[in-house]
């Protein structure tokens, strides 16, 4: 396989990874610094579909490493 797919892998497999941890980090902060209000869950709707694309985000690079292993 040529190198150019190796490092295209790689390279996608760090962004996803860096990604998901920036996005776990800036929920975390969110959800410590927003007050709970029940009348408006408004912030909590971003809260959850944030944390859900950070795992999936996080999920991602570690099929793109397991890919760019079989490319070995």
């Amino acid at each position: 396989m040529p190198q150019i797919f190796k490092a295209l892998a790689s390279i996608t497999a760090w962004t996803l990874f860096i990604l998901g941890w920036l996005m776990l980090v800036f929920v975390v902060i969110f959800a410590a610094t927003t007050p709970f209000e029940p009348e408006t869950w408004e912030p909590w709707g971003a809260f959850d579909t944030t944390w859900i694309l950070a795992v999936i985000t996080l999920t991602l690079s570690i099929c793109v490493m397991k890919l760019r292993q079989m490319l070995e």
